[in-house]
Parts: structure tokens; C-alpha cells; sequence
């Protein structure tokens, strides 16, 4: 699995070959309903198999993707993901996360694809919109929203008529 590079270009936002690969998605169309795995590093699209992966739990490298290629504090990341910094540490030694730990970071990266697919692949705009409060969320931080199953189906039902152009 390659990790994620971070790619600089003079006159634009630093970014990595995993955010590239996704915006290219963006531009040309993704292989499926389930393209934001390529944040976590993942290379399967196919929902059977992505379930099987959850089961397993994910390798803890996944996480490590995904923070470089969101580019959130650690602190978000896991307040996000609610996995305690001791907990993060134990998984780290143990290489794996739980299944629920695995969903959770699923999820997450559901979330974060669709933001940034909201702001047409500019990372920092989609990592700034998520951690500002939003007057549509009754002046919430998406971030802290979406902690929760609920919180992240709200945030991402509010993207969605952002994307269609409904403001609250």
C-alpha cells in the first residue's frame, strides 16, 4: 500500500496523491457510491467487501491516511472518531482497530468526501468549513456534530442542499 505523499506545486494548496486521485473522481466520476475509501488508503469500492473490512477492523496505517489526508489535528481526528488518545496509542501497538472503532472511521470518511466534493477537492476549504460553526446546525461545528451517526446525517443532509443550492 503507498502512503500518503504530500504533493507541492507552487501556487496551490499542498495536498496528497490520495486527495488528487479523489478530485480526479470529482472531475471524471467515481468508480462507485463508495469512492472516499481512497482517503483511508483503501483500494476496494465494493460495499460486500468494505463490510468484511469493517468487521475485521481496519489497520491502524488507515487512520494514519486519513489524518494526512484531511489534514485535522489529531485532536479532531479523534474526538471525531471517539477513540481516546490511550486507545489510539493501544491500537497503534496492536496494528488493528475494532469493527465499531472501523465503522467510525468509515463514516468519517464518508464525510469528510462529501465536503470536500461540496468545495470541488480543496482540502483546506472543506477541513475549514467542517470546523466552523454553521448557523444551519444551530451554530455548531459540523465536526463536533458529527460524532454520532445522527450528528454526521445531519451534517451530511445540510451538504447535500448545499450542494443543490438550498441555504438554511
Amino acid at each position: 500500500m503507498a502512503t500518503a505523499e504530500i504533493l507541492v506545486r507552487p501556487g496551490v494548496e499542498p495536498t496528497t496523491k490520495d486527495v488528487e486521485r479523489f478530485r480526479r473522481f470529482l472531475r471524471r466520476g467515481a468508480p462507485g457510491p463508495h469512492s472516499y475509501v481512497i482517503l483511508l488508503g483503501l483500494e476496494t469500492f465494493d460495499a460486500p467487501d468494505l463490510l468484511r473490512m469493517v468487521k475485521r477492523g481496519f489497520l491502524y496505517r488507515t487512520f494514519e491516511r486519513f489524518l494526512r489526508n484531511t489534514s485535522l489535528p489529531l485532536d479532531r481526528m479523534t474526538a471525531l472518531v471517539d477513540i481516546p488518545r490511550r486507545t489510539l496509542t493501544r491500537r497503534k501497538r496492536e496494528g488493528r482497530f475494532l469493527p465499531d472503532e472501523s465503522d467510525r472511521l468509515l463514516r468519517a470518511s464518508r464525510l469528510f468526501g462529501k465536503t470536500l466534493a461540496l468545495f470541488e477537492g480543496e482540502r483546506h476549504a472543506a477541513t475549514e468549513w467542517l470546523t466552523t460553526a454553521q448557523p444551519a446546525l444551530g451554530g455548531a461545528a459540523p465536526i463536533d456534530l458529527a460524532k454520532t451517526d445522527v450528528g454526521a446525517r445531519e451534517v451530511e443532509t445540510l451538504i447535500d442542499r448545499l450542494e443543490h443550492g438550498i441555504f438554511s
